[in-house]
């Protein structure tokens, strides 16, 4: 890790001070790091606030919702995806408040890894009306923001939650001929290149399934044991 960071600071860390040692010099280097991706990701917030030429920008800043960009830790391991944000989402402006947010809540506890040390998005950030699946050009309008919070936090992991995200997900990975449908390929792992090195992608259904249907809540749970060894 020091090396690594050495390379991205230079001289500053290769020579750090007598009174804190290398050390001092490493806590520095890591405290660089969290504040440019904080500063990155509000970029991204702003772009997203002032968005134009978006039906759903626009109908937020009608009906006074808020837009839902994300929330976690920014060295998170694990990334999730959602589609878009739903009602209780679009009004806290966070994402995976509601009932799905309390379903993947009490997943991630069956493994023991909090909430707060992931990363939890959506592709699409402002609410399509009456909560519908997002369109073709939708996702379009939006994901070059995912794109950019995905480079910036670089996971481990990218945990797609339904099959809108998990498509996008892996024909933007390079696994177009892996895609099935969901129901198939759900909590499998596949490895994939990204441009800060290898990423898995991991397909989960939709939180929400097990709001409509019981024994789905069993194969989430189950298939949340894979992230085990990544968080």
């Amino acid at each position: 890790m020091y090396s690594t960071l050495t390379a991205w600071y230079g001289p500053a860390l290769r020579h750090p001070s007598t009174d804190g040692g290398e050390l001092r010099g490493f806590l520095f280097g890591r405290m660089i790091l969290m504040v440019s991706k904080t500063d990155q990701l509000r970029r991204i917030r702003d772009a997203v606030i002032n968005l134009q030429g978006s039906a759903l920008a626009d109908a937020r800043r009608q009906g006074g919702w808020l837009p839902v960009l994300g929330e976690g830790s920014h060295d998170a391991a694990v990334m999730f995806i959602g589609e878009a944000p739903g009602e209780n989402e679009a009004k806290q402006g966070r994402p995976f408040c509601g009932a799905s947010g309390r379903v993947l809540d009490e997943l991630l506890s069956s493994i023991a890894v909090p909430r707060e040390t992931v990363y939890v998005t959506n592709i699409v950030k402002d609410r399509p009306p009456k909560n519908r699946d997002p369109l073709p050009e939708e996702i379009a309008a939006y994901a070059p923001f995912l794109r950019k919070q995905i480079a910036i936090i670089q996971p481990k992991v990218i945990a797609p939650l339904g099959r809108f995200s998990m498509e996008w997900v892996m024909r933007n990975y390079g696994l177009e001929e892996k895609i099935q449908g969901i129901s198939k390929i759900h909590g499998q792992a596949f490895v994939a290149k990204a441009d800060w090195g290898e990423v898995t992608v991991i397909p989960f259904f939709h939180p929400a399934v097990a709001l409509y249907t019981a024994s789905q809540k069993a194969t989430l749970l189950e298939d949340f044991k894979i992230l085990k060894q990544y968080a």
